[in-house]
């Protein structure tokens, strides 16, 4: 009886996103292009070995763990739980619709800041690669404003056309690396160590301090459920899809990083980083593969964070569509085009990254140590929290639908998942700044952002309930499931 509920909840509005668009791989380029691997590697691993020592690639490996333990009980949700909504509607299911909304507008939030924030990022790298590759002199700001305007082009074309440019740029990517880690095995291989598993150099207080480096290398895994309605037999597709992508970017994060490490040797890594940790893998690019190889890392990290912002800037507009099928944004939000794609939300994001970027342009404000600290930094806790709230509502929504049928695993990953999490988010705030770098005042602004959107959110809830607003009722796209009394 519960799954003929739960199967007969779809809203009619999610048949505006273009249905069967999608397959497993389509879905993969999404989320896998939304960590920007290349960009994560090249731009944040070196920083997290220079103060985690040698050690520093098994974060990838422990957070790609973690977050697969995270996945059996999402998943499991998203199975029995058709509205297309992600967090936002599987907190509802779990905790309730004044949860539901608090979850529906902290990811909302958090994917626009983390996808505004990274046009710091993406301007910077622009503006270097255009100079050092073509001559030319381009302002960061500008770089940013034409990549508003491509990614907000290419995501109205529809979300197939964007997987497959998303495709693309990350088969590209891959292969340079690929060749990059080749060439240090052909060259090095007999002088590889172990040192990375020694315990002296794993069990080290800034190896705990860098596990936001390994968590934050995985945003936007989860967003694979934000498809569900654009993708063909979503039952098959969504799982395989995230289980995927979660492996690819442990393994492949983690091996690479391991890699180039030994290029230089564990022991004389990080001298070789402290000198300029930005022109870490253009120095080994340039030692192993050549001059060529530096031109065509420095071309493809522009184009792996472009991959990203589009990938995140598709993850908004479905959590934009949701939030306005369900009465929470204006009804324009939710209009799509003729491709499918959800392009009123789009052009209001995309006008809301240009103006911040133009706004800390004006400002002389550094586009990394502020744009990318002051914007992107709160998203990352916003989504790791989440997470954390996601992991509950999936215990709760387990033990209040007992009759639905699961392996005997799930549940036992959902606990462990909550506990992994809580563990995760506590140290992320104890060592914020080894994430931020920003002080004490910035720090504190920066963790105040998650629970003040979770604030507005209950008090927006409970003014709904206590005017008896049809718009409380539709909250988390009007999920039901026999257990009537965890929806409130």
């Amino acid at each position: 009886m519960t799954e003929q509920l739960l199967r007969t909840t779809d809203h009619p509005r999610t048949d505006g996103l273009r249905p069967a668009a999608l397959g497993t791989w389509g879905v993969v380029f999404l989320v896998v292009s939304a960590a920007a691997p290349l960009s994560v590697l090249a731009g944040i691993g070196p920083l997290a070995v220079l103060i985690g020592g040698p050690s520093a690639p098994l974060v990838y490996a422990i957070a790609g763990a973690v977050l697969a333990i995270f996945a059996v009980g999402f998943l499991f949700t998203a199975r029995h739980l058709k509205p297309m909504g992600g967090f936002y509607t599987y907190v509802t299911a779990g905790l309730g619709r004044v949860a539901g909304l608090s979850a529906g507008l902290l990811a909302w939030v958090s994917y626009n800041l983390l996808q505004i924030g990274l046009w710091g990022l993406f301007g910077v790298m622009a503006h270097g690669m255009l100079a050092a590759v073509f001559g030319l002199d381009v302002p960061w700001w500008a770089a940013s404003l034409v990549g508003v305007v491509l990614v907000f082009g290419l995501a109205a074309l529809g979300v197939d056309v964007g997987a497959k440019v998303l495709g693309v740029l990350l088969v590209l990517e891959t292969v340079m690396l690929v060749i990059l880690a080749g060439s240090i095995v052909l060259q090095r291989g007999a002088q590889f160590d172990l040192g990375t598993l020694a315990p002296e150099n794993v069990f080290t207080p800034n190896m705990l301090a860098i596990l936001g480096f390994g968590f934050a290398a995985f945003m936007g895994f989860e967003s694979t459920v934000l498809y569900r309605a654009e993708a063909r037999s979503p039952e098959r597709t969504i799982p395989r899809a995230t289980y995927i992508a979660v492996a690819f970017l442990a393994i492949f994060y983690a091996a690479t990083l391991w890699i180039v490490i030994q290029a230089f040797g564990s022991a004389d890594v990080a001298g070789v980083i402290a000198a300029d940790p930005s022109s870490f893998f253009f120095v080994a690019t340039g030692q192993y593969v050549g001059p060529w190889g530096v031109t065509v890392m420095f071309v493809l990290i522009v184009t792996s964070i472009f991959a990203g912002q589009l990938a995140f800037h598709n993850a908004i507009n479905r959590y934009s569509f949701a939030l306005s099928r369900d009465g929470i944004l204006p009804s324009f939000f939710s209009r799509t085009n003729r491709r499918g794609a959800p392009w009123l939300a789009g052009l209001l994001q995309s006008i809301l990254g240009a103006v911040v970027v133009a706004g800390f342009a004006i400002a002389g404000l550094d586009p990394l140590t502020k744009l990318v600290i002051l914007v992107n930094s709160p998203g990352v806790y916003g989504v790791i929290a989440l997470q954390l709230l996601a992991s509950i509502a999936v215990v709760a929504f387990i033990v209040r639908n007992r009759t639905l049928p699961r392996r005997w695993y799930v549940l036992p990953a959902a606990i462990l998942s909550i506990v992994l999490m809580a563990v995760l988010f506590v140290v992320l705030v104890l060592t914020v700044d080894y994430l931020t770098s920003a002080g004490p005042v910035i720090d504190a602004l920066i963790l105040a952002v998650t629970p003040t959107v979770l604030a507005i959110g209950v008090v927006l809830a409970l003014v709904l309930r206590s005017r008896g607003s049809e718009r409380f009722d539709a909250i988390g796209g009007n999920v039901r499931t026999s257990a009537q009394e965890i929806i409130r």
